[in-house]
């Protein structure tokens, strides 16, 4: 491993691009911001089949039909092997095939894993299958073992470190230090680093040893005044941090590389109007003229002026390898209820589902009053429904939420699609909730990137995703590390805008795996 861990670093110091395994890829956010660092990709491990399609059409479209159908297809990291996919993916060698392993298993009800099942997992690669309760964090281990890379980056949410009450992240640091890399964690909010949306994650870096660098996280770039709640989470989280080590002061977390915004500079963060408004306003809706059904990216409606982006707005339109045209396909929303419409128009910024709720009585009151309607007639109930949303306002405080316009969006989550009233427009004449296209805006996926499949599943792929820019900043920084230039611009060919999105519109292949 010593010559190949240094063969490796010494040719990407000599020039040559960092070649990234993005495993549980997603639909491509965390890769995105690497590819935009100058890293080109060597596939994906997906179970998701339109997502594994969204990453295939944006960063393979270039790739043979034959190569391209093995890129699409999902794969089963519990089945697939690395020898696998360097025989469906065309890798001339395993061991020199990836420099950086990249991804954010998702965190599995698993008890203490340990050294003594990393040892396990070396006597036995495939003896993660025994263990349902460590199935998806462990195959990123054995990638790890078989691949050698010089560095590992891993995201996941803030209760990895609080997870069962103990610390998840200092573990899995445990683990990789067991395999020669050096490693690091903290939390980190994207809203700290351009990115419009408030979104607190664990990052961990590894670097091999012999590579002979140090990991250091991205400083942040706006200074943020983050809600009580998520300070709060974040405190949740570090609960048990240390305790189970002994430490009581926070040195599990690696405490030195908890950014400080408020010491590093005052630019604001980035706000939801900037994100958003110069996109083309939606407003069928309000006469009718929306269905309800799937919503798929076949029609297109045009951007408006340009003059009206912000700075941010143009660097989503400009993203280099993922630039728009005149055309918007995934520009396309929910079709909800007139109760709802009504609400969405007449709430305040800021307001939640008690306001909601509070303001829908309100007006059946006044409803009822006008019209002298009695409350034992047998239309009661129903003309109430038709004001007032059912759900209990003290149970469900933060299902609704208008987004104000000049502060940054709370976190998007992967079911926006089936429940997108946490993020309803803030402009009242739309009174809606969210299109496709917004959410990719307030996530930082550029305008040039497509979804495959329809409107949920797109929403569901935004919101599984880790911000680009944020991913950015990770990459920057990791390249720094290792003492490797970076560039700005495209990394490999990603095919023509047109290509992406006929290919991203494809049937599904089969499964891998």
């Amino acid at each position: 491993m010593t010559v190949d861990a240094r063969t490796k670093v010494e040719r990407l110091r000599a020039g040559q691009r960092p070649r990234v395994l993005d495993l549980f890829s997603g639909c491509g956010g965390l890769f995105l911001g690497f590819h935009r660092a100058g890293c080109v990709s060597v596939g994906g491990v997906e179970l998701d089949p339109l997502a594994s399609l969204s990453y295939a059409a944006n960063f393979h479209a270039e790739a043979a039909d034959s190569l391209f159908a093995h890129h699409a297809a999902p794969k089963d990291i519990t089945v697939i092997q690395p020898t696998d996919l360097r025989a469906s993916l065309g890798w001339e060698s395993l061991s020199d095939a990836v420099d950086i392993i990249v991804g954010g298993p998702p965190c599995p009800a698993f008890a203490r894993v340990g050294r003594a099942k990393l040892r396990e997992i070396d006597r036995h690669p495939e003896a993660f299958k025994q263990d349902p309760r460590a199935q998806l964090y462990l195959p990123y281990i054995h990638y790890v073992q078989a691949l050698r890379p010089i560095a590992v980056v891993m995201e996941n949410v803030p209760d990895i470190l609080n997870f069962g009450g103990h610390n998840l992240g200092e573990e899995i640091c445990d683990l990789l230090e067991d395999l020669g890399y050096e490693c690091a964690y903290t939390l980190l909010n994207a809203a700290n680093y351009g990115v419009p949306q408030m979104r607190e994650r664990f990052f961990l870096i590894g670097i091999h040893r012999d590579c002979g660098s140090t990991v250091h996280f991205p400083e942040p770039t706006r200074f943020v005044d983050f809600p009580r709640g998520y300070e709060g989470s974040r405190q949740v989280a570090l609960k048990h941090l240390g305790k189970e080590n002994g430490r009581q002061n926070g040195l599990a977390f690696r405490e030195r590389y908890l950014p400080t915004p408020e010491a590093q500079n005052t630019e604001p963060p980035v706000t939801v109007e900037e994100a958003l408004a110069d996109l083309p306003a939606l407003t069928a809706h309000l006469n009718g003229g929306q269905k309800r059904g799937a919503r798929r990216f076949r029609d297109s409606i045009e951007y408006v002026s340009d003059s009206s982006s912000s700075v941010y707005a143009k660097s989503m339109r400009t993203w280099p390898g993922f630039e728009g045209d005149a055309n918007l396909y995934d520009h396309v929303t929910r079709a909800l209820s007139k109760r709802d419409y009504r609400l969405f128009r007449l709430m305040g910024p800021g307001d939640e589902y008690p306001e909601a709720h509070a303001l829908a009585v309100r007006l059946f009151d006044d409803y009822a009053e006008s019209t002298g309607l009695d409350p034992s007639s047998p239309d009661y109930a129903a003309l109430r429904a038709g004001y007032v949303p059912p759900y209990d306002a003290g149970k469900f405080p933060n299902k609704w939420r208008k987004m104000e316009p000049d502060q940054p969006s709370r976190t998007l989550m992967a079911h926006l699609g089936k429940d997108g009233y946490s993020h309803i427009h803030y402009d009242s004449l739309q009174a809606r909730v969210i299109s496709v296209r917004e959410a990719g805006r307030l996530q930082s996926i550029p305008d040039g990137f497509v979804f495959a499949g329809t409107m949920n599943p797109a929403f569901r792929q935004i919101g599984n995703s880790v911000p680009p820019l944020m991913s950015l900043a990770l990459a920057e920084a990791l390249l720094d590390s290792l003492g490797v230039s970076r560039s700005k611009g495209t990394a490999g060919g990603t095919g023509g805008l047109e290509d992406r999105r006929r290919l991203a519109q494809q049937p599904l292949s089969g499964g891998t795996g």
